[in-house]
């Protein structure tokens, strides 16, 4: 899965008025019905159905049953689009970044991890994004302000927090990667993973028997059996971020 688009890369003023609501009246001849908000909405559900790259101005024409010059009116280009577009998806689910009565930051950090592979899978296009340069609109914002709000209880500078955020992202970003390329793989190639690795079974063996690899030939059956990959990152990713606040409890420093 190759990144194919890059956030703010169109005119980035224009995408923050769209956003923060400050430019979303077409500047001539709206039709009726027709909103910002819909078109954002459909291309959304054009790039969940279908992927990014069936998202254009075109095609939300035909889906939104108006004239393409008539979304120019609403948005400059799908560059613009796009901004939009990750903004309405990413901002954290409340239920899932928000503190529970009495709920430990380790709780907090498994909540936000479990709520960004959930938007993975929601919008598997996300993967395909560049986000180096986002553009920061309400529901983003939000997001990381309610992300805050959540780990304060770890007793962390604010350029580890905004660390531990970055660390956590980066690390479901991974694994969603890996989940959602597996199925990707079956769907284009219609080669279950059963069969895709049972093919390779007897050139497999073989190789193990040889001796060359005697690790692998070592391994127990179930080493590339059923288990819960996340889960056990998750649970080593707080882990090690506990000995950190520990050491921050105890007034050490910064690292």
């Amino acid at each position: 899965m190759t990144t194919t688009e890059t956030s703010g890369s169109g005119d980035v003023s224009r995408s923050l008025e769209l956003l923060w609501g400050t430019g979303e009246r077409p500047t001539r001849g709206p039709k009726p019905g027709l909103t910002l908000d819909r078109i954002v909405t459909t291309a959304i559900e054009v790039a969940d159905a279908e992927g990014l790259a069936a998202v254009s101005m075109r095609r939300l024409s035909t889906e939104l049953g108006t004239g393409t010059m008539s979304l120019y009116r609403y948005v400059p280009g799908k560059a613009e689009l796009l901004d939009l577009m990750l903004d309405r998806v990413q901002g954290v689910p409340p239920t899932a970044a928000q503190p529970e009565p009495d709920a430990d930051w380790r709780a907090a950090v498994e909540r936000l991890a479990r709520a960004h592979l959930e938007l993975f899978r929601a919008h598997p296009w996300l993967l395909n994004i560049n986000q180096s340069r986002a553009v920061l609109g309400p529901h983003t914002v939000r997001g990381l302000e309610l992300s805050l709000a959540a780990l304060q209880g770890m007793g962390l500078s604010d350029p580890e927090l905004i660390s531990v955020i970055i660390t956590v992202q980066s690390f479901v970003y991974g694994m969603a990667r890996m989940e959602i390329q597996t199925v990707e793989a079956a769907r284009e190639t219609g080669l279950s993973d059963e069969d895709f690795w049972g093919n390779q079974q007897p050139f497999l063996e073989k190789a193990m028997m040889s001796g060359e690899f005697p690790l692998m030939a070592a391994l127990s059956e179930d080493a590339f059996g059923e288990f819960d990959h996340f889960g056990f990152g998750l649970r080593r990713l707080v882990d090690g971020l506990e000995v950190l606040v520990r050491q921050r409890a105890e007034g050490g420093a910064e690292g």
